[in-house]
C-alpha cells in the first residue's frame, strides 16, 4: 500500500463526523491521518473567511506541504485554502464537490425550502431520500436530526435569499475529484463538467463509484481509498 506523507483531512460538520468514520479508518491502515475540525457557533457569522485563516494558523507550524481532503463544504474549505496558499498544499482531494463548488447539500436545501412552503422537517425528510436513499424509519430520524444540528452548527454561507457562487475548476495543485453516479446533489454529468479544468499533465484525476449518494464516502470507503491512495503515490516521483 502505498503510504501518506501527511493527510489533513477538513471536517466543519461536527454533526456528520461518523459518516467519514469508515473512510478515516481505511485511510489509516495507508499512514497517518490527522484531522482538522471547525466547530461554528450561533454567534459567528457564516463566513468561511473564518476557519479558513484558522486553517492557516494551523498549517503555518507544518514544515511540508500536506494533502488536503475534505466532502461538501469542507472539501470547499480545502480549495479556497489551496487557491489562496498553494505553496503549502502538496494535493487536494474533493469529495462530493462538483465543479461549481458552491453547490452542495445546503444549497440544495435551500432551493427547495424556496419551492415547498412548508417546515423544514418535512424538507429534511425528503433530503434523507435525496442525500442517503431508502432505510429504516430510525436511521431516517437520526440522519434529520444530524442535518438539521448540521445546518445550525456549520459556516454554511447559504440561506433563502444569500445564493454564494466560487468561480469553477480553478485548482492550483494536483486534483483528486470523487463523486458518486447517484448523487442526488452532483448530478453524474455536472461532476463530469471537471474535465475542462483538469490538468492530466500534473496528475489531476476523476474518480467515481456506481452507488453510495452524495455521502458515498461512507458505503464506499474501501474502493475510496484504494483511489486516494493511487492518487498519492502517482505524484510521488519514482
Amino acid at each position: 500500500m502505498p503510504a501518506i506523507p501527511h493527510l489533513l483531512w477538513l471536517n466543519l460538520s461536527p454533526s456528520l463526523c461518523p459518516l467519514n468514520r469508515p473512510l478515516l479508518r481505511q485511510l489509516s491502515y495507508r499512514g497517518t491521518v490527522a484531522q482538522w475540525d471547525y466547530h461554528h457557533s450561533a454567534d459567528e457569522p457564516a463566513l468561511l473567511e473564518i476557519p479558513l485563516t484558522l486553517l492557516h494558523d494551523h498549517l503555518k507550524s507544518v514544515a511540508q506541504p500536506v494533502h488536503l481532503a475534505g466532502h461538501g463544504l469542507s472539501g470547499v474549505l480545502g480549495l479556497l485554502y489551496a487557491q489562496r496558499y498553494p505553496e503549502r498544499v502538496r494535493s487536494l482531494t474533493l469529495l462530493g464537490v462538483g465543479p461549481y463548488p458552491m453547490v452542495t447539500w445546503y444549497s440544495h436545501y435551500y432551493a427547495q425550502r424556496r419551492l415547498l412552503p412548508c417546515h423544514r422537517d418535512r424538507i429534511l425528510l425528503k433530503l434523507v431520500n435525496d442525500l442517503f436513499g431508502p432505510m429504516a424509519r430510525s436511521m431516517v430520524r437520526e440522519l434529520v436530526c444530524r442535518l438539521e444540528a448540521d445546518l445550525d452548527s456549520t459556516p454554511a454561507p447559504h440561506s433563502l435569499i444569500c445564493h454564494p457562487y466560487l468561480a469553477p475548476g480553478n485548482s492550483p495543485v494536483p486534483l483528486l475529484a470523487c463523486g458518486s453516479q447517484d448523487d442526488g446533489v452532483i448530478a453524474s454529468h455536472e461532476f463530469l463538467r471537471w474535465q475542462h479544468w483538469l490538468h492530466p499533465g500534473r496528475g489531476d484525476q476523476l474518480w467515481q463509484c456506481p452507488q453510495g449518494r452524495h455521502f458515498f464516502q461512507y458505503s464506499e470507503a474501501a474502493a475510496l481509498a484504494r483511489a486516494m491512495g493511487i492518487f498519492w503515490q502517482s505524484l510521488t516521483p519514482a
